[in-house]
């Protein structure tokens, strides 16, 4: 199979012939890679400047996706720390840290919104404990992840959501109730 490949930090990632892989654990399977996502986790990774990174290579880069399982099903995957990441045709998970995905959903979108949707939802639920009605405040909301924060908040209930970014019609696409006058 092919996948891309970290040989040395500072240098772009290769596509490269790498050995298939084999699932060998109770809970685990081989699926086919449909999407991956590119966040800032995944660049840092690739570079060996995450605080996780343990300077091991060759690196395949990459830490969640949607692969397509042997039965033909959809599935969202998050990988542990591993330097056997998801930028590869195929990738072995753990079905426990997976999630199929509805019929019609669409690969691309969800390998993308995902990981950010989930930074937000660990930061409003877990870390403050957001209870419904209470004010949040997003800075950046005109990013990846400041706009899914936006859409989480106001998913968890929040009473008022402040979306600060730049560019009225960026903040306009980030927050559909983004009042002009206001900012």
């Amino acid at each position: 199979m092919r996948a891309a490949v970290v040989e040395e930090f500072g240098s772009p990632p290769r596509w490269t012939e790498v050995p298939d892989p084999v699932a060998t654990g109770r809970h685990e399977a081989v699926v086919d890679v449909v999407a991956v996502g590119l966040h800032p986790r995944v660049r840092s990774q690739a570079a060996g400047s995450h605080y996780t990174s343990t300077d091991e290579l060759p690196l395949i880069p990459g830490i969640d996706g949607v692969g397509r399982d042997a039965e033909g099903r959809l599935r969202y995957f998050v990988l542990r720390d591993t330097v056997h990441g998801s930028m590869a045709q195929r990738a072995v998970i753990d079905v426990r840290h997976s999630v199929l995905l509805p019929p019609g959903a669409d690969p691309a979108q969800v390998a993308a919104v995902m990981n950010p949707a989930m930074s937000s939802w660990i930061a409003l639920r877990q870390r403050v404990g957001l209870r419904a009605g209470q004010s949040v405040l997003v800075l950046g909301a005109t990013g990846n992840a400041g706009a899914m924060a936006v859409r989480v908040a106001r998913r968890l209930g929040a009473g008022r959501v402040i979306a600060v970014g730049r560019g009225a019609q960026r903040m306009a696409a980030a927050d559909p109730r983004y009042d002009r006058r206001a900012g």
